[in-house]
């Protein structure tokens, strides 16, 4: 199959270079689809995500790629979109407010007891720590079901056509705080399976915590993915590129665990819709 990269950060979020340059590396690469998905604005304290003021400029520089690229590559407006009850714009009014060809929902800020501090789950390691202790109090399991009930909620009520790194809870903790063999961790994994098998989004199988080193295994990994597959909830293969260079890093690499653990057919982004294709 040919490759393809649906999340990716350029310079208008936290990533590192122009859109262009992905595109040039893109076809470089032979690849048949990037997708565009910056970081949806949030507030002027979040450092990681696209400012209100740069949304024109990055519509009209995705779309005018499109157009640019059109006998190249396929070229998709994205953004991820992150999900906070009672904080976060609802993304079905992002999706046609903004024209966007397909939407990425993601968990990176957990609400804690109070309504205006997160727990942040990327970042440095201090950030995690600090977080379990100062908003859920040093419980880890009341924390981690925080964090679970979030992307539930999100699965539930935002329905985004991807839901990126669905355990990414797990980057930061490295077996500190819990053992992801543990009953509750697993019990909320299959909470969130349940939500998905009732739904249409498609699980995103996020590749960046393998390359970039911060994890040894995919988001989600081998018991998440073994239960979609049997369960028959779609996968697609994110990338989660930052620069260009990371557009297709660990790819080939998951194709051969999908195919392993018995995936036939992956989700892919075509003429406006999701179809899916075999692998």
């Amino acid at each position: 199959m040919k490759y393809f990269s649906y999340h990716t950060h350029s310079s208008y979020c936290d990533g590192k270079g122009d859109p262009e340059e992905y595109i040039k590396e893109g076809i470089n690469l032979g690849m048949r689809a990037i997708g565009f998905s910056s970081h949806a604005p949030l507030n002027e304290n979040v450092p990681w995500a696209m400012k209100f003021s740069r949304i024109k400029s990055y519509l009209n520089e995705i779309n005018r790629l499109k157009q640019a690229h059109k006998d190249e590559i396929e070229v998709y407006l994205s953004l991820e979109l992150d999900y906070i009850p009672g904080f976060t714009k609802p993304f079905k009014s992002w999706k046609e407010t903004l024209g966007l060809d397909y939407t990425i929902g993601s968990v990176h800020l957990v609400k804690g007891d109070s309504n205006d501090e997160f727990w942040f789950l990327d970042g440095p390691d201090t950030n995690y720590s600090e977080g379990i202790q100062k908003l859920f109090h040093g419980d880890v399991e009341q924390a981690v079901s925080a964090y679970f009930g979030q992307v539930i909620e999100m699965i539930e009520t935002q329905k985004p056509d991807v839901i990126g790194h669905v355990d990414k809870v797990k980057m930061n903790n490295k077996g500190r705080f819990f053992e992801e063999t543990e009953g509750w961790y697993l019990n909320l994994l299959n909470k969130t399976l349940n939500a998905l098998e009732k739904s249409d989004c498609i699980v995103e199988v996020n590749t960046r915590g393998i390359y970039k080193k911060k994890s040894p295994k995919l988001f989600p990994d081998d018991y998440f993915l073994k239960e979609c597959c049997k369960r028959n909830i779609s996968v697609t293969i994110g990338t989660d590129a930052h620069q260009p260079t990371e557009l297709l890093s660990h790819f080939d690499e998951t194709i051969k665990r999908l195919k392993h653990i018995g995936f036939k057919q992956v989700s892919v982004f075509h003429k406006g819709i999701w179809i899916k294709e075999s692998i």
